[in-house]
């Protein structure tokens, strides 16, 4: 095919943000039912995940999109490329680099719910990204419904006008011929410039196992055509492109994309890792001078340690992580061992989210059977007397007490939106978990957004869990990084018949301390066996133990074959066998079920 004929002033580039739940994922189907990109034969429900986690978990893990014919009531026919975007809060980078390829996006706000967290961060990155925003009221047909008050929420929280925002019902197709011919009319065409050289921001790729890189883009200056060779901004490596073209439900060849159109790009690429993210990519022999965005590198926020329950698994462990990383830029890992659990990968994650999705696919795509251990973060260590600032992610490199000068660590800024009468127990939990107070503000008289301060280690240490229990699950929560600030942090040790398990060890505040390290012996106390002699288990800072717990040993009678006859037979007895649990305890080993890394290093 050589082009679609669409002259560049009836493109329309948007996108559907929302929070997690509001429905984005169903309104894209009917768009697509719309365009006639889907019909009953090839319909299924949220047709743009294409992961089975994705639907059933309902959130969309991968930015995707898909490019249809609208005709509208002017009688003219319109190019959409609509471009999905995830809804959780550790894609939010993915959510940005998708903004950039569009004029505008759809705000979608469930009708039951009104706005939420994620509602207002990605709204805020609407924003930024300088586009037309069209609010769209979802779920107008649940009998719960309250439009009004969403609408009252709409002009207050996000100082839209209420009276554009277009009521849908993404479920039964209410009011979608309304929001087509709005997305025609509110949002508009490219200003990209056909003469200018080529400039076109990759917003996404994958690792396809026949073709190599596929690179999903957005041409805003120029045209790129099959035979140029391209050029990335970010590094300077060139590429042949071997193909381009749309997104259909299958990837659609073309010869050329040109100025303000979304496809995909295909130059031999192997690796997808070689592929920089929101960078600008321009032709090689008419090259462009500035990027279309300033390039981020994504940085892991998550790190936590990834091993087999059989050891025996790690080449499989091994295969597997280096395919998943293919579809997956934002992985990161590098290989680590532990004396307990053997060899693993250190992971560096953008979220919980992301942790758990990564452990489910590794599961269920590679047959493995995998261990994770508690979740740390990335602290600076300034070592005394020395010009070094120390990145550590694994506490087991946690330097000694007597080198360190000061450990900072991340904070973030947390906002949460919830019903008014759980104020007082979020607040409550916030303190607990050093929070400092930012802002509380009214949307209206029975929702509250609250804005906090956090520790980052105290957020992925059952903060989540917390916030749905004292909220009764009505509450709903973003973060952003904020910034690095000192703290009294220390090296919680746990020992086991006094040998450290580096496993076990984790970075936690000093006034938290004693408390976590009660918390985590009790539970090994109850998940190791007893063994022939007394096992102590210490939770320690340094050379100072600040809890302790014994494993009774097992008991024999060894007197039970003494039938009377003189006390002395039996004392004898029993001295030796105390010299031998004394013996047994000096050379004997304790065995550590993977059980019991499972549950204590569970959030």
């Amino acid at each position: 095919m050589d082009r679609l004929n669409i002259p560049q002033e009836r493109i329309r580039n948007f996108s559907i943000i929302a929070h997690i739940d509001h429905g984005k994922s169903t309104l894209a189907d009917r768009l697509l039912e719309e365009g006639k990109i889907t019909d009953e034969r090839t319909s299924k429900e949220q047709i743009l995940d294409s992961m089975d986690i994705e639907r059933e978990r309902g959130i969309t893990i991968k930015s995707n999109s898909a490019s249809f014919i609208y005709k509208a009531k002017d009688s003219n026919d319109y190019l959409f490329n609509l471009i999905d975007t995830p809804g959780h809060v550790d894609f939010s980078y993915e959510v940005l680099r998708s903004l950039y390829a569009c004029e505008g996006v759809l705000l979608l706000v469930d009708a039951t719910q009104g706005i939420q967290a994620q509602t207002l961060a990605n709204f805020y990155l609407a924003l930024e990204a300088d586009l037309i925003i069209v609010p769209v009221i979802n779920k107008v047909d649940l009998p719960s419904a309250d439009i009004d008050k969403v609408k009252e929420q709409i002009e207050k929280s996000l100082g839209l006008n209420p009276d554009e925002a277009i009521a849908v019902s993404a479920k039964t197709g209410v009011g979608i011929e309304d929001l087509m011919e709005s997305i025609v009319s509110l949002i508009p065409a490219s200003k990209s410039e056909k003469n200018l050289p080529l400039r076109a921001l990759i917003y996404d790729a994958y690792f396809d196992a026949y073709r190599g890189v596929i690179q999903k883009i957005r041409v805003f200056d120029g045209e790129i055509k099959v035979g140029d060779t391209i050029r990335f901004m970010s590094n300077d490596k060139q590429y042949p492109v071997n193909d381009v073209g749309i997104t259909q439900l299958d990837l659609v060849s073309l010869k050329s994309l040109a100025a303000g159109e979304v496809g995909f790009l295909v130059t031999g690429m192997k690796n997808v890792s070689e592929v920089m993210l929101g960078d600008t990519i321009t032709t090689a022999s008419k090259s462009a001078d500035e990027p279309l965005m300033q390039y981020k590198e994504v940085k892991p926020m998550v790190f936590a340690g990834l091993y087999t329950v059989n050891g025996e698994d790690y080449e499989l462990l091994k295969d597997a992580i280096e395919k998943l990383a293919l579809n997956d830029p934002a992985l990161v890992y590098d290989l680590e061992s532990s004396e307990a659990l053997g060899f693993g990968y250190r992971v560096g994650y953008l979220g919980l989210l992301h942790m758990e999705i990564v452990q489910e696919r590794l599961e269920r795509e590679y047959s493995l059977n995998l261990l994770t251990t508690a979740p740390s973060v990335q602290y600076r260590v300034k070592i005394r007397d020395k010009d070094e600032v120390r990145e550590i992610d694994n506490p087991s490199e946690f330097p000694e007490s007597g080198i360190i000068d000061y450990v900072e660590e991340p904070y973030v800024q947390v906002t949460i939106i919830s019903p008014a009468q759980y104020l007082g127990n979020i607040l409550n939990l916030l303190q607990e978990k050093r929070g400092e107070n930012q802002d509380i503000i009214y949307l209206d008289t029975e929702t509250v957004q609250i804005i906090y301060h956090l520790p980052l280690s105290e957020m992925i240490f059952e903060f989540y869990d917390g916030l749905k229990s004292v909220s009764r699950g009505y509450a709903s929560l973003d973060y952003e990084l904020f910034e690095y600030k000192k703290s009294d942090l220390v090296k919680l040790d746990i020992l086991v018949h006094h040998n450290p398990v580096d496993a076990l060890s984790t970075i936690v505040h000093k006034t938290n301390a004693e408390s976590r390290g009660r918390v985590l012996i009790e539970k090994l106390r109850k998940l190791i066996s007893r063994h022939q002699f007394q096992i102590a288990l210490q939770a320690g800072i340094g050379s100072r133990i600040v809890a302790r717990e014994n494993i009774p040993a097992l008991k024999k009678n060894v007197t039970a074959k003494c039938y009377g006859g003189d006390i002395s037979r039996k004392r004898k007895l029993l001295e030796k066998q105390k010299a031998g649990k004394k013996r047994m305890k000096m050379v004997g080993s304790v065995e550590i079920p993977q059980e019991a890394f499972s549950s204590v290093l569970s959030k």
